[in-house]
């Protein structure tokens, strides 16, 4: 639907229900452990349908993403929250131990959406010239550079881009959409696949054992600690999460404004962003408890309690959704999807050669694309110990990403020319 429509629910709250009724339906049908469900989940990854049912409604325009606030609740308070009690049981360590496959496979996702656009743009300008006639603010390039500063590193980025190359309001909505539907079609496709992955890794003949020792060792760790917990451990596992949420929100709050004061050049490392120090702080907050005594919490459901508000984030990214956009303006969508296949390429080109475990391809993949918001999303649905790794390389997401998009930018323009 349009920003101009007036969805059927207006009233926050009441979206906010039928997101809640939405994911209690599919962890109940999920947990089923016979019959059509059973079936059913054993093709359908239930993360998947958490994202996309959510999407039919707002594409119904039943509700509406983009009117809504309840994303920028669930991406401000329960997504740092959340990256607190995921990385409140980590184990630094065992994660070091992954190798440096996970970092390859990130920078090939980086270059594979760098060169994606100019090849994007040399593969279609043949095919639908008409496309690539705009002029000035107008060129399609221009606002296909403000896709690589959101795909790259994210939304701080992404507005670097519209200042450096000046694309039109009217053409920078349109990526936007472009931006927005491609992205999150592809986060549907790693998704499905996440319980395919064994099959993909014996494909490419890639050794998973590190990835899998890490998991046994966080739920043995677990299973050694499991508690059935009382009103005080849940409250101290809230406190924590929404405590080190406010104070990251705190010093995000002055730590970003001074930096654009006093070092407005640290831009381009999206380090005068409010969002980038949200998330880098309460993930730090979250490490160094991890060397605590409360480390303990996750005996009592911590990870269970961030799982859940990650769930919440996955639902208000479906809202975000609106599959009937792709018909108002296809000749852009077909742009975005060709730039999104050669990333993809890339990725697995590479994957196949170092033999990387298809956990790194989706992982690095998202964490150049989602970003903060999606990356742990994809990582915790191969197991959610493995959350705190999509959280660390989509940081260095945000470092990466303006640059990655100027030289981008500056190819597309080269081969529109």
């Amino acid at each position: 639907m349009t920003e101009d429509q007036t969805p059927f629910i207006t009233n926050d709250a009441v979206v906010l229900g039928l997101l809640m009724l939405i994911l209690a339906f599919v962890f109940h049908t999920s947990s089923k452990q016979h019959g059509f469900w059973k079936k059913f989940y054993g093709i359908v990854p239930s993360v998947l349908l958490c994202y996309f049912i959510p999407s039919i409604f707002n594409s119904l325009g039943i509700i509406s993403g983009e009117q809504s606030q309840l994303y920028s609740m669930a991406s401000r308070y329960l997504l740092p929250a959340s990256l607190v009690l995921l990385t409140l049981s980590i184990d630094i360590k065992a994660i070091l131990k992954l190798g440096p496959k996970a970092l390859i496979m990130f920078i090939s996702g980086t270059v594979g959406i760098m060169l994606g656009g100019p090849i994007a743009i040399l593969l279609l300008s043949g095919v639908m010239p008409e496309i690539f006639n705009g002029a000035g603010p107008d060129e399609v390039w221009r606002g296909m550079a403000t896709i690589a500063g959101s795909w790259i590193g994210g939304g701080a980025n992404q507005a670097a881009m519209l200042e450096v190359f000046g694309a039109s309001p009217s053409l920078f909505s349109t990526m936007i959409a472009v931006d927005v539907i491609v992205a999150n079609i592809w986060m549907a496709v790693l998704l499905f696949f996440t319980g395919r992955a064994a099959k993909v890794d014996k494909a490419f003949k890639a050794d998973a054992s590190a990835i899998d020792e890490l998991q046994d060792k966080v739920e043995q760790y677990r299973a050694g600690i499991m508690r059935i917990p009382n009103m005080a451990d849940t409250m101290k596992i809230l406190g924590i999460g929404f405590g080190i949420t406010g104070l990251s929100h705190f010093l995000a709050d002055y730590i970003a404004p001074w930096i654009g004061e006093n070092y407005p050049a640290l831009e381009k490392y999206s380090l005068t962003s409010g969002f980038f120090w949200i998330v880098v702080i309460a993930t730090t907050g979250g490490l160094l408890l991890s060397f605590t005594k409360y480390k303990q919490l996750e005996g009592a459901g911590a990870s269970r309690l961030g799982s859940a508000m990650l769930y919440v984030l996955v639902a208000t990214i479906g809202t975000m959704m609106d599959v009937t956009a792709i018909f108002e303006q296809p000749q852009f969508f077909l742009i975005g999807l060709t730039w999104m296949l050669v990333h993809v390429s890339i990725m697995l080109l590479v994957a196949w050669l170092i033999k990387a475990p298809f956990f790194y391809v989706a992982v690095g993949s998202q964490a150049n694309v989602g970003g903060a918001a999606s990356a742990p999303i994809v990582a915790s649905a191969f197991n959610p110990s493995l959350a705190p790794v999509g959280v660390l390389l989509a940081v260095l997401g945000y470092a990466v990403g303006t640059y990655g998009a100027y030289i981008c930018g500056l190819l597309m323009q080269y081969v529109s020319n």
